[in-house]
């Protein structure tokens, strides 16, 4: 992908930024024999989302050159209801036929795509038919603007947000590059203001560099490498892996998935930082969580949320009495595990977390808040990491089958040499990776500033060779390795 690729680090972001913020420069220009640089540089906004747009769509159609056509589509259909909405939306009936048809459209679009080749073989699992799967490629971010842009005609709808009027400032928010194939998944509320005025201070564009380069160490030299040992791991066997072994390679891709993510995410933040734009933290230390609910307020937290504030509440929440809300509760995780792909093992994660959240609501959340806080971190971390090990395994029987490792049905004992190998050669990325998964950064910046001006000036100083040292670090391995996907490329 794109994103993953050594042009795209060094050609295509700095080339976007350049012609950003040489826009408001040449703009202020005294052209024409005019006497005074022109101060008021909200007048250039349509330029800089011109750009903005430009280079999005350039990012998207050389990932996807053929489903750039899907997300013009996408955006236009919301964004002619959401003109019809307001301009004959007189009636409750009205508005809802045209927040209907917005929403019918996204989802069959989003369905036909992503699920087609799934149904099909549903069917001929159960009776034995031959339909010819269709064999459709995966629109890359689908799943991420579909949401988006469902989220602008169902505020519309609510009175939450105006009708955008402008398309290509609309176009510009559904396929911003920043944040385009993996999120976080941005609501149009939230930016709606900034797509017509907005500035980029130095400071911002210094704290965004600064993101964008954290997200990116995260990425290379924690994901990819713990990454690597699941892999090994998973590929070692079943009659070759031990208890601990298999445990280990369910920790690393626990690990690779929430570096890979949430560094695209501070990527995203970070660039976006830079335009202008100020996108929702996507998470907050997820694995420090000491109950399955605190996780998921931790977790993916624009995902988390979405479905919280357009499915969960409007179907009643919690307040409609106990077996509604079990039922709300299967319908909010089953389709949250159908979000992240089209395979079973999605669904039945779904479920594993749905009937987690009703045990800990209903039946032991209270002894649970009870125990010692070291007991709750260590329920809550097993829970999680057995989690992505059916979120990482599509085939059901090769799931199977490493669920039994995982628990000594099967495999080679409970520990072996080949556990202890992988300790010594991935024991400081490991042990890095569990201590960055702690608020560790956030902890020495508050005791920093805490500091006297002149350590503070040297802890500064300090901090910045360190930057620089990670950033050439992280360059060079990602020039030695020549691919370096981000997981969630593929919902």
């Amino acid at each position: 992908m794109v994103f993953s690729s050594i042009p795209f680090l060094f050609f295509f972001l700095p080339l976007c930024l350049i012609l950003y913020f040489a826009v408001p420069f040449l703009w202020g220009l005294p052209w024409k024999g005019s006497s005074r640089l022109n101060d008021n540089l909200e007048n250039c906004i349509p330029w800089k989302n011109g750009i903005l747009l430009s280079f999005s769509l350039i990012f998207y159609a050389w990932g996807e050159p053929v489903y750039i056509v899907l997300m013009l589509f996408a955006s236009a259909v919301d964004y002619t209801n959401g003109r019809l909405m307001e301009r004959f939306g007189t009636t409750k009936v009205k508005r809802t036929a045209f927040l209907c048809c917005s929403v019918v459209i996204n989802l069959s679009v989003l369905a036909f795509f992503k699920y087609a080749d799934f149904l099909i073989a549903t069917l001929n699992g159960i009776f034995g038919t031959q339909i010819e799967p269709l064999g459709l490629g995966l629109p890359v971010g689908i799943s991420f603007y579909t949401f988006q842009t469902m989220s602008y005609i169902i505020d519309l709808y609510r009175g939450e947000v105006k009708a955008e009027h402008n398309y290509f400032a609309y176009l510009t928010y559904v396929s911003m590059f920043p944040q385009l194939v993996a999120g976080p998944i941005v609501r149009f509320a939230d930016i709606q203001e900034r797509l017509h005025k907005r500035t980029s201070l130095v400071c911002e564009v210094e704290q965004g560099l600064t993101r964008f380069v954290q997200g990116l160490f995260k990425k290379v030299l924690i994901a990819n490498q713990v990454g690597a040992l699941w892999e090994e791991v998973r590929q070692l066997g079943a009659a070759q892996t031990s208890v601990a072994s298999a445990w280990l390679g369910a920790l690393c891709f626990t690990l690779q998935l929430y570096f890979d993510f949430s560094a695209y995410s501070d990527m995203a933040i970070g660039m976006g930082q830079m335009l202008g734009f100020h996108f929702n933290e996507n998470f907050r230390y997820p694995l420090t969580a000491i109950s399955v609910t605190d996780f998921w307020r931790r977790w993916h937290i624009s995902l988390s949320t979405w479905f919280r504030d357009y499915v969960y509440i409007p179907l009643g929440g919690n307040r409609a009495g106990r077996w509604r809300h079990l039922r709300n509760i299967a319908v909010v995780w089953t389709l949250t595990g159908l979000w992240h792909g089209a395979s079973w093992n999605f669904v039945l994660w779904g479920m594993y977390y749905g009937i987690l959240l009703a045990l800990e609501k209903y039946v032991w959340g209270k002894a649970l808040a009870k125990l010692p806080r070291i007991l709750q971190h260590v329920y809550a971390f097993l829970i999680v990491v057995f989690g992505f090990v059916v979120f990482a395994i599509t085939d059901m029987n090769e799931l199977g089958t490493y669920i039994t490792l995982l628990f000594g049905v099967t495999g080679k004992g409970i520990i072996d040499m080949q556990f202890w190998w992988y300790l010594r050669n991935y024991g400081v990325v490991l042990l890095v990776a569990c201590v960055l998964a702690w608020p560790v950064y956030p902890w020495l910046q508050n005791r920093a500033a805490l500091l006297e001006r002149r350590a503070g000036i040297v802890l500064s100083v300090i901090s910045g060779v360190g930057s620089i040292f990670l950033f050439v670090l992280t360059i060079a391995y990602l020039v030695n390795d020549t691919y370096n996907p981000f997981l969630y490329f593929r919902f």
